[in-house]
């Protein structure tokens, strides 16, 4: 693995770099770093080139102003086409989860010259949905927390509005110096995604016109154990939208970290990694 920064409008980058061959790259969802990936990754890297990254703002993405600021899906966006266009001049495989799919979405639909195919796990754009009232009034009233009374109740209710969409946090004690340093550093970004990135990611609606001529490049996932709940939703509504059928993914909203091995399998799979592969194989 090699690290390195980049700069673009506003901010400075912060990547890693695995394997040979077409880049993937890895888009962290909200709150989340480029060492969220790291088993996947290494997973991935004897078949492709693996990108992973922290956005702008958190863990050691720098803001250029020092403090933190409104999040906006079209500036990830454009933060993860420029970082495209500095590593590689073919396009690339791309995978989000969560506000990372969102990213991935709104990447599509304005540089599909960068996009070889995208997998976007579990999109939460409550803004599709038929009740998409009722969220936007629970994620309002989880960035209203954060600021009032803090990362632990916004959390509770965070959580608690979600329906159990998550696998539990690993133990403390189960962690490496590694592993202890990256959720350390999510801590701090916790706050900052839910004050200055749930609304607005949330209130996304994707470019529907767009993606109907690309969907052939897209594939919408969702947890095997969490498709009903209310972050899956948006993927089978955008699906429906495109056309397209939501495919499964083994675990729940965060599937990519507990059922690692299978869930890397399956991005191989569904985004025709092999055919371009430079060896290796996930057993």
């Amino acid at each position: 693995m090699r690290s390195d920064t980049f700069a673009v409008p506003g901010a400075t980058i912060y990547h890693e770099i695995r394997g040979t061959g077409p880049v993937l790259l890895i888009l962290p969802g909200g709150g989340g770093d480029a060492n969220g990936s790291d088993e996947m990754a290494e997973l991935l890297a004897p078949h492709v080139t693996v990108v992973t990254m922290d956005a702008r703002g958190y863990s050691r993405s720098t803001l250029d102003s020092e403090r933190p600021e409104q999040q906006h899906v079209r500036v990830q966006s454009e933060d993860a086409y420029l970082l495209l266009r500095h590593l590689t001049d073919e396009p690339a495989y791309v995978a989000g989860g969560s506000d990372g799919a969102i990213v991935g979405l709104d990447l599509l639909a304005r540089h599909p010259d960068v996009v070889r195919g995208l997998l976007a796990h579990e999109p939460p754009c409550f803004a599709v949905l038929p009740d998409a009232e009722e969220h936007r009034a629970f994620v309002t009233e989880v960035a209203h927390l954060a600021r009032t009374d803090g990362i632990a109740a916004a959390s509770r209710r965070f959580l608690d509005g979600i329906g159990g969409a998550m696998a539990p946090s690993p133990e403390p004690s189960d962690l490496t110096p590694h592993q202890t340093a990256m959720w350390a550093r999510l801590a701090v970004n916790a706050p900052i995604m839910m004050e200055y990135e749930l609304c607005e990611f949330t209130s996304y609606i994707p470019d529907f016109a767009t993606l109907a001529t690309l969907a052939d490049r897209l594939v919408l996932a969702v947890g095997a154990d969490s498709r009903h709940l209310l972050p899956a939703r948006p993927a089978a509504q955008i699906a429906a939208r495109l056309g397209l059928e939501a495919v499964e993914f083994p675990g729940m909203h965060n599937g990519a970290r507990t059922h690692t091995l299978e869930f890397a399998a399956r991005v191989i799979e569904l985004l025709g990694i092999q055919r371009y592969a430079r060896g290796g194989s996930i057993q």
